[in-house]
């Protein structure tokens, strides 16, 4: 049986890749499980600075993974209401194991990120595309919504009119419209999307690490805050790191013309 979850690290970056091609990368416990322990081991290790998570094969994430479940699970999934909450929770196990990560994570997406396969790439950072991938939440031709943060995320990151558009109709768009409404940072030809994600994650890894850090804490836990709150936020956060040891490193680097060497403290 092949490994659910791919994990290895490389100068300071972990990869994460989804490795169930022959299934189209759609998501089961077993994928959740191993998202949540790579997030453990990844957050515990100060030597990984950025992750980069992707999927074997054509596809990304094409979503859960109906197939995965017993005929004994889908009854009590439709009938009970008390699986419906069980399964929905290990599909949020897995996704936000990966959006709860202090350390910035870059989507590499080789493919269609559909229902929860979205709903993950959303957990993410920073989302780099192919040009031929397609993007959509499809749940409401089920008669559903999206479950794993989909409804709360996406407009977040492209407003709430689009968000609303692309979930009431389920409608996929493609990479250059997903671009262009900010759901994608980049994108680039299929070729080049591994070099695109690592020539990103180098340009993260050479910041400081808490700097990095604090300015990924800034953003997420202030987006829920009012702005006067936030901004206070911001000034704690810059205030803590006028005290550590890297800003430091940082004026001495800059005062003798080289390279700061950071380590994190």
């Amino acid at each position: 049986m092949t490994e659910p979850i791919l994990f290895e690290k490389r100068d300071r970056i972990a990869f994460v890749t989804l490795n169930r091609a022959e299934r189209l990368n759609r998501l089961t416990r077993q994928i959740a499980d191993g998202l949540a322990e790579a997030c453990g081991t990844i957050e515990e290790d100060p030597d990984i600075g950025v992750v980069i998570l992707t999927g074997t094969g054509p596809v990304f994430s094409l979503g859960l993974d109906a197939r995965s479940l017993s005929p004994e699970e889908w009854r009590e999934l439709t009938d009970t209401p008390a699986e419906i909450v069980r399964h929905r929770h290990w599909v949020l196990y897995g996704i936000e194991a990966v959006a709860n990560l202090s350390k910035p994570v870059i989507a590499a997406l080789n493919g269609d990120a559909l229902g929860a396969g979205l709903e993950l790439a959303l957990a993410c950072d920073i989302r780099v595309s192919r040009q031929d991938v397609r993007f959509g939440f499809p749940q409401v031709r089920d008669g559903m919504i999206p479950m794993a943060g989909g409804t709360q995320r996406l407009p977040r990151i492209i407003g709430i009119a689009k968000a609303l558009e692309l979930i009431m109709t389920g409608e996929p768009i493609d990479a250059d419209e997903a671009l262009r409404i900010g759901l994608v940072s980049r994108v680039v030809p299929p070729n080049e999307l591994q070099k695109v994600a690592e020539e990103l994650a180098v340009a993260i890894v050479k910041g400081a690490p808490l700097a990095v850090r604090y300015g990924k804490e800034a953003i997420r836990r202030g987006i829920d805050l009012s702005f006067a709150e936030g901004a206070r936020l911001e000034a704690d956060l810059y205030l803590l790191l006028q005290t550590t040891a890297d800003r430091a490193e940082g004026i001495r680097a800059f005062q003798e013309k080289r390279n700061p060497v950071y380590h994190g403290r």
